[in-house]
């Protein structure tokens, strides 16, 4: 595999059921995410087993924990000389990246979490899952993860479709092990004395099943920006990719990449401004622009390369 210059680096995780190639290709391929992506290297990493393609597990495979697939990420970066990165993650994706950024802060410049619950279970939840599992499917048991039951009730074509990829999932044994690794992850325990040291945007959809679990994080810290996005549901990097590019965008510009270009229609429709919330970051603070990164003022050659690995 071709190995690349330390440049930015846009680390995606994805969640179960999907492979990371199939989780974001409508995000990254969005027309107006090109104007993005075109400035970094895009690097997809699916959890072991979880890549299109991938061999079946045999009967008693013992399965990484969420900590340990967490724990494989530095030698990705460590692989292809990545020194930073800025993390975009989908709930079972968006905790492993939780987890990876709090081992190692000097690794991460910005995450963007969506629909994302860094606690552990409680006891209601272990029992509803226990009940959950004598009584429905593996399938049934992912999608009440995905969708909330006002979602699996208004979109029966969006859950169809969703149904069918899982239920005939040629890797369905290598999803069960991931979806029982998840539900066994431990609480990230995230609080004002234990946060992350960069920005962080979290997403979540209006009739995500956690919402709550976001909300919830939200009010932590004054380094984290909630993007509460209306009609989105549990993907919204598939149901509103337009909306979440532009918040992107705004948020990478907040960052200090990107400065010269436009702002987006959403950026200029804001009352408050979200680069603000950076402005007060005195390690962030400092600009990153590409031309200002490059020797004599030229941009460097184009880093747009896009990457699907697996841990």
């Amino acid at each position: 595999m071709q190995r690349f210059k330390p440049h930015s680096v846009i680390h995606s995780h994805c969640d179960k059921t999907k492979s990371c190639k199939s989780c974001f290709s409508t995000l990254f391929k969005f027309e107006e995410m090109q104007e993005i992506v075109k400035n970094f290297t895009v690097v997809h990493v699916d959890a072991p087993g979880q890549e299109d393609g991938a061999a079946i597990y045999p009967a008693g495979y013992q399965y990484a924990t969420m900590d340990q697939i967490s724990d494989m990420l530095p030698t990705v970066l460590q692989y292809f000389n990545f020194r930073t990165i800025i993390g975009v993650g989908v709930g079972a994706g968006a905790y492993i990246l939780s987890k990876f950024t709090l081992s190692n802060p000097e690794a991460v410049e910005g995450l963007v979490l969506i629909n994302v619950d860094t606690n552990s279970r409680g006891w209601m939840d272990w029992a509803a899952q226990k009940l959950s599992n004598l009584t429905s499917s593996l399938t049934d048991q992912i999608l009440s993860h995905l969708f909330s039951q006002e979602e699996m009730s208004a979109n029966t074509e969006l859950i169809q479709t969703h149904r069918e990829r899982v239920s005939k999932a040629p890797n369905l044994i290598n999803i069960e092990l991931f979806w029982k690794s998840y539900q066994g992850r431990r609480d990230l325990d995230i609080e004002r004395n234990n946060t992350f040291k960069c920005p962080v945007m979290l997403v979540v959809g209006d009739q995500a099943p956690y919402e709550e679990a976001a909300v919830s994080l939200y009010i932590i810290s004054s380094r984290f920006i909630s993007l509460h996005m209306a009609d989105a549901g549990g993907m919204p990097q598939l149901t509103q990719p337009s909306k979440l590019t532009e918040a992107f965008k705004y948020f990478i510009q907040g960052m200090g990449y990107m400065a010269s270009s436009c702002m987006t229609r959403l950026s200029r429709s804001r009352t408050t401004s979200l680069s603000s919330s950076y402005s007060m970051e005195g390690s962030r603070s400092r600009s990153r622009t590409l031309s200002q990164g490059s020797q004599g003022g030229q941009l460097p050659p184009s880093p747009s390369h896009t990457m699907e690995v697996s841990c």
